[in-house]
């Protein structure tokens, strides 16, 4: 069975008092880790305090890393950093990084491919702008992102990963593609996943919706077939409605 995943990224928010409270209010209201991974991915500079407190249900992760292991790259962090703050987890080619900061889909497979080869999990992202979607592109632009993401990885790690669709207009615009949409488009993700390895693969991994997922919209985007779970920004930023959504997660698991 696909175990659901609920994983909030604060992006830029946050400092470390305000992080710690979090732990702290939701450590013993997640559902167990038996049932669903309950991950935030955090700023960089609050991860190894969180880390200490996460206790037995919620995982820490990062937002973003450098490939490279060390070398004169100013501000950035490489993986050996990330894994020596106690992380599991780190978010990769999110569509702000793509947009702001020039990442491309070879940049994203050299950070996973880094991910990998440091024993953290990535969570990738993928999705189309609404000029895209408009134009009928967006199994384009799946096919181009995520075929490209899993170059050279290798079968046995598939269970480490976690795909993100993330259409790029819904992120943050209170705009939420509808639950049909979601659902053919993760669809599509895991046959482009039997293509690039084989059926068994492309029913194990999971695939998570993203893009201004609500306690009010999470229900029914969980029922849906290909949806394992969700990355969530703003409403994973208050305690209740995280809790909410995990709640939610717990409801359904897909076989």
């Amino acid at each position: 069975m696909r175990k659901p995943v609920i994983a909030g990224n604060w992006k830029m928010n946050k400092i470390r008092d305000e992080a710690l409270q979090f732990v702290y209010a939701v450590g013993e209201k997640l559902p167990s880790n038996s049932q669903l991974d309950s991950i935030i991915c955090a700023p960089a500079i609050i991860l190894r305090d969180l880390v200490k407190r996460q206790g037995d249900n919620l995982r820490i992760g990062g937002q973003n890393m450098h490939a490279k292991e060390c070398g004169a790259y100013t501000g950035e962090i490489s993986p050996i950093m990330l894994k020596s703050t106690g992380v599991e987890y780190v978010i990769l080619g999110h569509s702000e990084r793509r947009q702001y900061f020039n990442e491309t889909n070879e940049t994203v497979n050299e950070k996973v491919l880094a991910a990998l080869a440091n024993d953290l999990r990535p969570i990738i992202c993928v999705g189309e702008s609404l000029e895209e979607r408009e134009q009928n592109k967006t199994n384009e632009v799946l096919y181009e992102q995520v075929t490209k993401a899993f170059v050279n990885v290798d079968p046995k790690d598939i269970d480490d990963i976690i795909i993100a669709y993330e259409p790029i207009w819904a992120i943050g615009t209170g705009k939420v593609a509808s639950s049909d949409m979601a659902d053919e488009a993760c669809g599509y993700i895991r046959s482009l996943i039997e293509k690039i390895f084989d059926h068994s693969i492309a029913e194990r991994v999971r695939i998570l919706y993203g893009g201004s997922v609500s306690t009010a919209t999470v229900d029914e985007l969980m029922a849906k077939e290909h949806i394992d779970g969700a990355l969530v920004g703003g409403a994973s930023l208050k305690e209740e409605d995280f809790i909410r959504l995990c709640e939610s997660a717990v409801k359904v698991q897909k076989v």
